[in-house]
């Protein structure tokens, strides 16, 4: 893993760990003021209606386990390839998710930075 995948991969534990927290001034240190992030509900937040969210206490991260496939760098962006298995609160509902999952990340004045996630459901087989 090259220097810029392994930053990448701390941002990753470190926006989680701040999901955990309920620390949404950390979760937003992390992010690209324009984040598209789409659950796996098929519901897509930009980053202050996800900060909104969070703070409403309408998500709750219980455990998040976030494995990492791989890590692609091309120029100035990062695919993290993976999973996000978590226990959430989501709007008064306890769930457990098992999902794929797809992170970039762009480096942006020397500083990476979340622009985009996608998880999408695992089917059960």
């Amino acid at each position: 893993m090259n220097d810029a995948a392994r930053i990448v991969a701390t941002g990753e534990d470190a926006r989680f760990q701040a999901m955990i927290d309920g620390d949404v001034d950390a979760f937003a240190r992390l992010c690209h003021p324009d984040l598209v992030y789409t659950h796996s509900s098929g519901v897509t937040d930009t980053l202050d209606e996800y900060l909104a969210k969070v703070r409403e206490g309408f998500y709750v991260y219980h455990r998040v386990d976030h494995p990492i496939h791989d890590i692609r760098i091309v120029d100035d962006v990062a695919l993290v390839i993976g999973e996000m298995n978590a226990d959430i609160t989501a709007n008064g509902v306890d769930k457990s998710m098992r999902n794929a999952s797809l992170a970039v990340w762009k480096q942006v004045d020397g500083e990476w930075l979340l622009l985009a996630f996608q998880g999408t459901p695992v089917p059960v087989v």
